[in-house]
This record gives structure tokens, sequence and C-alpha cells, in this order.
């Protein structure tokens, strides 16, 4: 995650979000030492995925929120869960922030909730 999707828990005082996993930060100010459980990433998370990817049973990577992030690992999303919900906003960040690259995803499977919330899966075809 970057720090955008990481600073609403460290605000609060929670220094490890997802302590079931191994967690990645990626940014260039937070203090490398937040927390054990946590890596802050200074540079390179392109790099840095592609590394744990060919870790044994490197194909179960999360990203959490994040367009700006989304759009430098694009090379490297196989699949995206998506959901969306019935109101405009008119503002708010891209899903993948970078620039004009069209990368095909198929739908895999959808869920529509009674409240109108849709969640999407898509895989890289």
């Amino acid at each position: 995650m970057r720090l955008g999707s990481y600073r609403p828990a460290y605000d609060n005082g929670i220094t490890s979000p997802y302590a079931h996993l191994r967690q990645y930060v990626v940014s260039t100010t937070l203090d490398r030492e937040v927390d054990p459980a946590v890596t802050v990433v200074g540079r390179d998370p392109l790099g840095l995925v592609r590394a744990l990817k060919k870790e044994e049973g490197g194909l179960d990577i999360w990203l959490c929120g994040g367009g700006k992030l989304a759009g430098v690992l694009l090379p490297e999303l196989d699949e995206m869960i998506v959901k969306s919900y019935p109101v405009v906003a008119g503002a708010g960040v891209p899903v993948s922030d970078g620039g004009f690259d069209p990368t095909v995803f198929d739908v895999a499977d959808r869920t529509l909730f009674d409240n109108g919330v849709t969640v999407t899966r898509y895989i890289r075809r």
C-alpha cells in the first residue's frame, strides 16, 4: 500500500493494520522503523512485486487501495477486485494513474448486493 492507504490506521495508532499479512508501505517520508511487521519501501515498488512473485507462493499478493500505486504496478497486476457503489461523487482517484495504456481484463465473477453495491473480479487476459 502507499502511505495514503496506510495513514488512516497509522494516524489512529495502528501501525500494523494487516498483522496477519506481510505488509509493505511505499513511502519516501515514513520512518522505516514504524513497526517490525511493516516494511517501508522507499523506491521501486515494481521491482519489489516482481521479487515477491518469484518467491514460493508468490502469487497471493494484494494491493490495498491507491490508483497511483496501481498505475505503477499495472504491468504485474494479474487480477483486480473492484467494488462499485451506486453513488456519483463527481471527483475521485483513478483506478490506475498513469499514461494511456489499455490493458485488457476479463470479468471472472460479479456479485450484486441488495443495496446496489457490486464487487467484480477481473483477470488479466
